[in-house]
């Protein structure tokens, strides 16, 4: 099973469309899917800051700032 992962911020309305695409997709197909918020400080806001949000599918970014539906069902369908 795939394992996704969304870095994410409060206020970030690219990380709310990226999550309803991930949540839509999740009826769909068989995936595992985590959240996690990188904050306003620390190591993962250096790390993610201008990028979220980020998507990561197995332990590989796979998408940042925009994620289109049909490329995230290509690359879980592998």
């Amino acid at each position: 099973m795939h394992q996704v992962v969304l870095y994410t911020r409060d206020g970030c309305s690219l990380c709310v469309t990226a999550k309803a695409v991930i949540l839509a997709l999740r009826r769909e197909l068989d995936f595992a899917f985590s959240e996690v918020d990188i904050g306003f400080s620390g190591e993962l806001y250096e790390d993610y800051k201008h990028d979220i949000p980020v998507i990561e599918i197995d332990g590989k970014r796979a998408f940042k700032h925009r994620v289109e539906a049909g490329e995230l069902t290509k690359r879980l369908s592998r």
